[in-house]
Parts: structure tokens; sequence; C-alpha cells
């Protein structure tokens, strides 16, 4: 059965926690088999990380290390070097998140690792990119946010910059070294090559920016935070209703904007000079959403969300993941998925693959392992041939 589009790709994923694993992740996720490498006795810390614990375990882990094969090797033996360069060898792609300089440290850099296959992939992914002056920092997701200037925006005006309760900078980085992966796998059937995807926390924050650096190089315009709202875009915000609970109205395109007037019953708000066009209503939009803001207030979240989406309005509440977990449309795709956790013997949900693929759908086949070194005798036995002692007198010298 084919597991997805990256069906029959192999990847050997080596570094710890977010961002490298996260494309590994994705990679997996579209079929590739993916190898994690973790060194002997030094987990990949995310095994701990997650908020929920039962019996010792925690869960960022299933979902993040889902579909792939745990081994244990040492990259700083002469012995590690040579068995993972017998992976490169049966490999695709190579996903590493080590500080720049660390696989050339340990005599494994591209140079090396093309000798034994020119046509593997070497995806990188740092704080700051394998060049310039900051590539040797060490980089976290949090720093990356705030020097690529996308946390400068984030929060309520004269406030502080706030972080999202999530490593966003991480999962960007993670993403778009995903992509460079398969922008890679496409050009080497051209030419036959491999070559260095170099995927940076702080670039990829930086590529989502929309038009802050144009604003600011033409105009001078310095983006800050704009709270619920987006400056000059109205009406959308979050309005609050008569439960007290917030709903989101988005109708800042003119034709929406004009079946949001005429469901609230005041359709002649379209033609008034201070909301007829999208800069009128960005000018004015403190009186906008006041207008918006009296209307909600006196209705239920749920009868302003069906009223509105009946008169093609976009709307919707703000959900918990209380309520996003029974979603009928995420749960109609397949995007809240079980995960069977061997570790305690149940299904765990987490989310679904996407995007979703309509003849070769990407799959959750498996969770993440329950041990490092899991999968050390079908990888090093199955795969590069090893013999079940030598295994073992590998893992008993500290190599596995």
């Amino acid at each position: 059965m084919v597991s997805g589009p990256l069906d029959g790709i192999r990847v050997v994923e080596v570094g710890t926690l977010i961002s490298g694993p996260f494309a590994g992740r994705l990679l997996g996720d579209m079929g590739a088999e993916v190898i994690k490498v973790e060194p002997p006795g030094a987990p990949d810390p995310l095994r701990t990380w997650g908020q929920a614990e039962l019996d010792g375990h925690h869960f960022f882990w299933t979902v993040h290390a889902r579909n792939k094969k745990a081994v244990t090797l040492n990259l700083r033996d002469a012995r590690g070097r040579d068995l993972f360069l017998d992976l490169v060898e049966r490999s695709d792609i190579i996903v590493e998140n080590f500080r720049p300089g660390t696989l050339e440290k340990w005599g494994l850099g591209y140079d090396v690792l093309r000798e034994r296959n020119r046509g593997i992939i070497l995806v990188r992914v740092s704080g700051y990119g394998q060049t310039g002056p900051e590539s040797t920092k060490a980089g976290y997701a949090s720093v990356a946010e705030a020097a690529s200037g996308l946390r400068h925006m984030n929060g309520f005006p004269g406030g502080p910059p706030p972080r999202l309760a999530l490593s966003l900078g991480d999962s960007l980085a993670g993403m778009f070294a995903a992509q460079g992966a398969l922008a890679a796998l496409y050009r080497r059937t051209v030419t036959g090559e491999g070559q260095i995807v170099d995927a940076a926390l702080t670039e990829s924050c930086l590529a989502v920016q929309e038009s802050t650096i144009p604003d600011y190089d033409i105009g001078g315009v310095v983006r800050g935070p704009s709270g619920t709202r987006l400056e000059g875009i109205a009406p959308s915000n979050i309005y609050r209703s008569a439960d007290g609970s917030w709903v989101v109205i988005a109708a800042n395109q003119d034709t929406v904007f004009r079946r949001l007037c005429a469901a609230m019953g005041r359709p002649e708000l379209a033609q008034d000079d201070r909301f007829v066009n999208h800069v009128a209503r960005g000018r004015n939009q403190d009186e906008l959403d006041a207008i918006i803001g009296d209307w909600a207030a006196a209705r239920e979240p749920a009868d302003i969300i069906e009223t509105l989406s009946e008169a093609g309005v976009i709307s919707g509440p703000i959900n918990t993941v209380a309520e996003v977990v029974t979603d009928p449309q995420l749960l109609s795709r397949g995007m809240i998925a079980d995960h069977w956790d061997e570790r305690i013997g149940r299904n765990v949900k987490g989310p679904g693959v996407v995007p979703v693929l309509s003849e070769s759908p990407g799959t959750i086949r498996s969770a993440g392992s329950s041990r490092p070194g899991q999968h050390n005798s079908e990888v090093y036995g199955e795969l590069l041939g090893l013999r079940s002692d030598e295994i073992a007198e590998l893992e008993s010298q500290g190599v596995l």
C-alpha cells in the first residue's frame, strides 16, 4: 500500500527538538521513510515535552515523531560516522538542525556526504543560516521571531510584544525546510545531483511578513502591533456577543461588507461615505467597529455566526482546543487523528496530515517510538546488513 506521495524516499533525521524534526515529520507524513537518529544515552528532549502527563509520559513526542523509526548512533565516534555514511549512501535526504559547523566538526560535512552519495540532499535548519556574521550563533524560535521583526507586530499598541504560546519560528523553519527538500528532490530528477537546503529560523519568520519591508522602504512605515485587528483593514475584528464570548467577523472586501450591512439590517451603511470602500473603512474603522460591536452585543454567538454565514459573511468563534477536537469540519476531513501510543497502550489524538492530496494522500502510520533505538535491529540489520551480535556489541560499546 502506498503510504503517500513520498513513498520510496528515505530521510535520515539528526538533531533535536522542533525545527529540524518538524521538517522530518512533514516528510514522513507524505510517505517518506524517516529514520530518526538519537545519540546513545542522550535522547531527544522532546520525548519529555508537552504539558499533559500520563504515567510519566508527555505527548509532544507522539505527534512530532510520528512515522519515524528510532535508532541510536554516536556521530562523534569513528564507527558511528561510518555507519552514518552507510545510511547516507542508501538515503535521499538528511535533515539536521545543529549549530552551523557541527557536522563539519564531526567530519560529516556536505563534501563528505556527497562523496558517498552524489544525489544526497542535506537539509540544514539553524537560527540564522549557514553563512553570514551571525551564522555560528545558537538560535531559538523566541529570538528568531523577535530578531526578524515578527514579534514586534504582536500584541497591542503601547504594550510589550508577547509571544504566541507556541514555538512558531521553529515550525515555520521546519515548513520552509520541507518545502526546500521537495524542490531539491525535483531538481535532482533533472540534474541527478543533490544540494544543500539552508533554512533559517529568522528568515522563515521574515518570509511571512507580507508588505512590511516595501511599506518601510517606500513609505517609511514601521508597522506595529494592532491588537485584535489589522490597521486599515475593516471590518476585520473580534466582537463581544451577548454571552460575553468573542466572535470573529471579517467583511473588509466591498461585496462582503454590503452583505454584512444587509444582515445587520443597516444596508445604508454600505453607501455611507465613511464606509463606501476599502480605503474609507480603513480610515474610519473605529466608528465601524463600534457599530458592529453594538449589533453583536445584542445577540448570542451562535445567532451571529448563523445569520452572517447565511448571508455569505465570514465569521466564526474563537475556539479553544476543547472545541477544536469536536469540530465537525475538521473531523470530516480527518484532521483530528488517532495515534496509537504504545507507551500508554491507547490512542492519542493529534493533528491530521496537511495538505490533503487527492490521489496519494499522506498517512499516519505510527506514533513516536516508545524508546530510543527501538528500530536499531531493523535499520542496522535489515538495511545495513549487520548481524545481531554486531549490533549488540556496538550497543555495548556506546556506538549505538
